[in-house]
């Protein structure tokens, strides 16, 4: 297997961990959702992880690999405001659970590169057109 395989499958498999985490224990989640979103928290949090599967699946599979990257890309920079409202809320929580928020928020954008990366890697690998090349 190669390396660009690997990261794309191991893309896939945290996509899908924290898919099935939104929908077994949505609790925790909830909390996330920034105040300012129409609806219920819980239905952005189950939203929320059906994406997360259905962008593994698609980045798991070769032929659908590339778009699916680059729609997580986006995706990871569509949740960042919910990192922040983590860390916001977080403010008056234990050390511990406020670290935790806070680190949360400079780990997306390796998220973010890390996604474009195999979407460039799968455009490449199949000879069709990514982002950033025509």
């Amino acid at each position: 297997m190669s390396r660009s395989e690997r990261s794309s499958l191991l893309l896939a498999g945290l996509l899908a961990v924290s898919g099935v985490a939104h929908l077994a224990a949505p609790r925790r989640f909830d909390a996330t959702i920034p105040r300012r979103l129409p609806g219920s928290p819980r239905a952005w949090t189950y939203g929320s992880g059906a994406v997360e599967l259905a962008l593994a699946a698609g980045i798991a599979a070769p032929r659908t690999r590339a778009a699916a990257a680059g729609a997580a890309a986006a995706f990871f920079v569509g949740v960042f405001p919910a990192n922040i409202q983590l860390a916001v809320d977080s403010r008056d929580r234990p050390t511990p659970q406020r670290t935790a928020a806070l680190a949360r928020l400079p780990l997306q954008a390796p998220l973010v590169l890390w996604a474009r990366t195999v979407a460039r890697g799968a455009a490449d690998a199949t000879g069709r057109p990514g982002k950033g090349q025509r």
